[in-house]
């Protein structure tokens, strides 16, 4: 078999769990946005990520209260926003550095995280949430700063998470041929389009119950479980 020499990881569901996201982060963002916005509207990052959502959304002109409610709606329908998703980031730095709240990981992700490491393997993140708030998500988790062990992360801005091109882009920012590098998900489409560009797959099903009798990619139930 191949060798694998990199990791690229999803992180909801796959390293993190669903309801620390939907249940905490969400929520969090979604009280603090409208205020967020309006006392932060002199930004230049804030202004910008605004600007990309009214245009995102169709809008010629928009009021900002206009284009909060925007974000609010696209909160709710969870909506894969570049844009959305760095506004959030922003403020769950807050929240973050508040101490209000820690990162969940799985229980064995940090240990076999620091195994690969070891090993020489380079780790990467690939998530539908901001670049920041995904290191964000590991420098304050509940097993400590994971950050030290990431060669880099990667957002929706190389592209859609189900898009074949992504992945092609993905390898080459890492400098490294498909073959060898292994993407973990627990979204099979993102693992069908991921093995579409060449790369290896595993397919995170943290149920046991929830694995199929002939599962698309090898399906493993924790981190610990898979076979390089």
């Amino acid at each position: 078999m191949t060798a694998i020499r990199a990791i690229v990881t999803d992180i909801e569901g796959t390293t993190s769990s669903i309801s620390f996201v939907k249940d905490v982060l969400f929520p969090y963002a979604r009280k603090r946005l409208p205020a967020y916005i309006e006392t932060h509207a002199d930004h230049a990052d804030v202004q910008h990520w605004l600007h990309e959502a009214a245009k995102e959304a169709g809008f010629v002109e928009a009021s900002r209260q206009e284009v909060i409610g925007l974000l609010l709606r696209w909160i709710d329908e969870d909506r894969k926003s570049t844009a959305l998703k760095a506004l959030q980031g922003m403020i769950w730095k807050d929240g973050y550095e508040a101490g209000e709240y820690r990162a969940h990981v799985y229980p064995e992700v940090a240990a076999r995280l620091h195994a690969w490491r070891g090993d020489g393997l380079r780790l990467y993140v690939y998530s539908s949430g901001s670049v920041p708030a995904q290191k964000l998500l590991f420098r304050y988790s509940d097993a400590g700063d994971l950050t030290p062990l990431f060669a880099g992360y990667f957002d929706t801005e190389i592209g859609a998470k189900r898009e074949k091109d992504s992945y092609v882009r993905i390898v080459e920012a890492i400098g490294e041929r498909p073959e060898h590098v292994l993407f973990l998900s627990d979204v099979v489409e993102e693992l069908d389009a991921a093995a579409s560009a060449g790369l290896r797959t595993g397919w995170l099903l943290r149920s046991p119950l929830a694995v199929p009798a002939q599962p698309r990619h090898a399906a493993y139930t924790d981190f610990d479980a898979i076979q390089l």
